[in-house]
């Protein structure tokens, strides 16, 4: 049953992100999740995933902040792996090479008998 204005456009207004708070999540993109940005914004995730369908360009300043992170840090790895950075180079070829380490395949060994000569343990039994 409804009670009050309840369904008749009451509550808050939705909120909306200006442009130079636009800047600012892309910026912080490049180091926060969705969650983060959200607790920096003062509001709940789902609020922020909401923002983003009404305003798509918040979706893409969330997007593109993200990719310049990832590029500027691909690119800093490869730097160092060219750089002789063994670890870099690993963790490239990991990732991007489709490198993976394998365990050895257990196998089975037979029993080995052992016969000890008692001359070889006792010199005075000869």
């Amino acid at each position: 049953m409804k009670q009050g204005n309840q369904g008749d456009g009451g509550g808050r207004p939705p909120v909306e992100l200006t442009p130079e708070q636009i800047i600012e999540l892309q910026a912080l993109s490049a180091v926060l999740t969705k969650a983060q940005v959200a607790d920096y914004f003062g509001i709940c995730e789902n609020t922020l995933r909401e923002i983003e369908k009404r305003q798509p360009e918040v979706s893409e300043a969330y997007k593109k902040g993200r990719v310049k992170q990832v590029a500027s840090m691909g690119s800093n790895l490869i730097q160092m792996a060219k750089g002789g950075n063994v670890t870099a180079n690993i963790f490239y070829l990991k990732t991007q090479g489709g490198w993976r380490e394998t365990e050895a395949e257990a196998q089975e060994i037979p029993p080995i008998n052992i016969v000890v000569d008692h001359r070889a343990t006792d010199p005075a039994a000869e």
